[in-house]
């Protein structure tokens, strides 16, 4: 398997959840690791911000830069991707992690919260890329990993949601088009979605609290896949949308029942969105 050591990762959103369980992944085998996120302040019922963070990937062995961003704002992503290129001496990995989520439809989704959901997910996927290229480019093993679903246009699931699915979908159509785009740099562009839910804030708050997360695995299967991702050669894996659970079958790992939050559950564990 190949490490991390020595190499620059930008996570946006990564704070908490799947973006926190990422860069702690990434310091094991001694990164260093951007946290660019929102949350510089602590919330009353959310833990993590981007310096405490920043504080346990250096008490696991990396090197951490923390940066208050909004990635909706344009000055605000290119100040920070400069800034960690010059941290650090470059950037090798960008991980599109922040996301919005909204499950409604197209009648009761109010046009400030559509705006919102494009303005974090696909339209930061593009700026954030856009502004890393220079520095990406310079990288001996560059990738971008955009944290999104591999297409599925059933209407069963365009019909609840078709706001949030063109906000993601946009994510995986920019990243996979990139892939070719880019190609001839060198810059391996792919997505990654998780099978089942995973247990963050977001999944308890919009899907059911403990009952959701008692059917979810832990966040770190999607920071192994991403590993497994991010941590391949140069142009081996470029152009793809895949699961966490066939990143880790790449490198070998088959038996996941250990990333269950409840191990009693491993075989009833809810089928993610956009998945049938």
């Amino acid at each position: 398997m190949g490490s991390l050591k020595g190499r620059t990762v930008f996570i946006t959103g990564g704070s908490r959840g799947i973006g926190r369980a990422i860069a702690l992944r990434a310091a094991r085998d001694g990164a260093n690791v951007v946290i660019a996120a929102k949350s510089a302040e602590p919330h009353p019922k959310l833990a993590g911000t981007i310096f405490s963070v920043a504080e346990e990937v250096e008490a696991a062995g990396g090197r951490a830069l923390a940066l208050q961003v909004d990635v909706r704002d344009e000055e605000q992503v290119r100040a920070a991707m400069a800034k960690a290129a010059e941290h650090f001496g470059g950037i090798d990995c960008l991980v599109n992690n922040a996301g919005a989520i909204n499950l409604m439809g197209v009648e009761h989704t109010p046009l400030k919260k559509y705006d919102l959901i494009q303005g974090v997910n696909h339209r930061a996927t593009f700026l954030c890329a856009q502004a890393a290229l220079p520095y990406l480019k310079q990288s001996p093993a560059a990738h971008i990993l955009s944290l999104s679903p591999p297409i599925n246009m059933a209407p069963h699931w365009l019909k609840p949601f078709a706001p949030y699915a063109v906000s993601k979908y946009g994510m995986t159509i920019l990243t996979l088009g990139m892939a070719e785009e880019f190609r001839d740099y060198g810059i391996s562009c792919n997505t990654l979605w998780p099978a089942t839910y995973i247990a963050t804030a977001a999944v308890e708050v919009n899907l059911g609290g403990e009952a959701a997360a008692a059917v979810s695995r832990k966040p770190d299967i999607m920071a192994d896949a991403a590993h497994a991702i991010l941590a391949s050669a140069r142009g081996e894996l470029t152009g793809q949308a895949l699961l966490d659970e066939q990143a880790l079958a790449r490198i070998g790992i088959t038996d996941l029942r250990g990333y269950a939050c409840q191990p009693e559950n491993a075989d009833k564990l809810q089928r993610d969105f956009f998945l049938d």
